[in-house]
């Protein structure tokens, strides 16, 4: 094993020492490492969109130190540990590459994509029958993913089965049908807040099947629109600021006019890179 790969597994043991050890690391468990988990892959896809290979290296620790975390915890109830962690991903990936490991040929991507798939499936149903139950082509979606990446994966799952539509256009009609039942909902006598709740998702959802037909990633989608957003009300809160002003201060027209301005702005130097 790695010099540095132990160093850091011995490090996790001694943090976690109850004799010396830190009271913060000891008080910890799966459960609540979780969140920081998430987090920590994050800050790592963040750092890839920056390009700053510095940072992406740090961050990759940082995710690096979870897996350790998770495996010192494992280690002291005698249920595995990082080494045992490492041994079955690479038994994994070995069973899931039989081109490379094995006699099997390959020729391109695409069919290396779809003979994956072929051994996820099968892994699945090998799992489904230990446990005694019908398998289902949505088995294995972690139901713990962020809601967006969650309804991606269950869109390209049903997909694989057949259950989807062929053009873009069918989905924009679905799209309009859920526009007018949401709206349907806001115009009611009496709104309910959870009718109004289920409309959203289900033009949410909508949203996401679209992007997946037209091969736009929808959490990147997104990720752009926060970006620019973000982008575009801070110069908002420059303007005004050059005006002496702050936007509790401004009328909505006027944030609105700035907004434009921005968006002008934004384009012009776009346009002169």
């Amino acid at each position: 094993m790695s010099s540095n790969i132990q160093r850091l597994i011995d490090i996790m043991a001694r943090l976690r020492d109850p004799a010396g050890g830190c009271p913060w690391d000891l008080e910890q468990t799966f459960r609540t490492i979780a969140p920081h988990t998430i987090e920590e892959a994050y800050e790592v896809a963040d750092a890839i969109e920056s390009g700053d290979m510095a940072a992406i290296k740090d961050e990759l620790g940082d995710l690096l130190f979870q897996v350790v975390f998770y495996a010192q915890m494992a280690r002291e109830t005698g249920a595995w540990d990082f080494d045992s962690v490492a041994g079955h991903i690479s038994d994994k990936m070995i069973r899931r590459h039989p081109h490379v490991f094995g006699d099997a040929v390959v020729a391109t991507a695409d069919d290396q994509t779809a003979r994956w798939e072929e051994h996820k499936a099968r892994e699945r149903a090998e799992k489904a029958a230990a446990e005694g139950r019908a398998p289902s082509a949505l088995d294995g979606i972690t139901p713990g993913l962020p809601a967006l990446t969650r309804a991606l994966k269950l869109q390209k799952r049903a997909a694989r089965v057949g259950f989807d539509w062929t053009e873009a256009d069918q989905i924009l009609d679905k799209m309009e049908e859920e526009i007018a039942e949401l709206r349907a909902e806001l115009r009611a006598g009496r709104r309910d807040p959870a009718r109004v709740e289920d409309e959203m998702g289900d033009l949410l959802f909508v949203l996401v099947n679209l992007a997946r037909r037209l091969e736009v990633e929808p959490e990147s989608a997104l990720r752009g629109a926060n970006a620019k957003f973000e982008r575009r009300f801070r110069q908002v809160e420059a303007f005004l600021a050059a005006e002496g002003r702050t936007p509790t201060e401004a009328t909505l027209d006027e944030m609105e006019a700035h907004w434009q301005r921005a968006k002008r702005l934004e384009r012009q130097n776009e346009a002169a890179e």
